[in-house]
């Protein structure tokens, strides 16, 4: 099934959508890129691809943002509900290298709290 969903200055797609407990699907964003969804357990894994793919199947490498959404409230029948909840992790992806930031923060974060309980005993 493919969706358009329209604004005055935008034009987003879902090309294909499946419902169900692990819906996937893919489309473009506004601005023409390419990008990928799946569920995986309760999350929502959207991966939109470098405006440049020419391929039909794009793979890891040409990954140029990412976005994790949760999906426990979501009703995983229902298309419109998928197709809104794709639509709002794809505005709100990171970039790769602001997501790489991220991750070290947490890491680092993560240690820091070790290291914290270790000093307590």
């Amino acid at each position: 099934m493919g969706v358009d969903v329209e604004s005055e200055e935008a034009h987003f797609a879902v090309e294909e959508v499946n419902a169900g407990t692990h819906a996937n699907g893919f489309g473009h964003t506004d601005d023409g890129r390419a990008f990928a969804f799946r569920v995986h357990r309760s999350t929502l894994y959207v991966e939109i691809y470098r405006a440049d793919v020419r391929s039909p199947v794009p793979d890891r490498s040409e990954v140029e943002a990412v976005s994790e959404h949760s999906v426990t409230e979501i009703d995983l029948t229902d298309e419109r509900s998928i197709i809104g909840v794709v639509r709002d992790a794809v505005v709100h992806a990171q970039h790769l290298s602001d997501v790489s930031q991220r991750d070290t923060t947490a890491v680092r974060a993560f240690f820091n709290r070790v290291n914290s309980v270790l000093e307590g005993f």
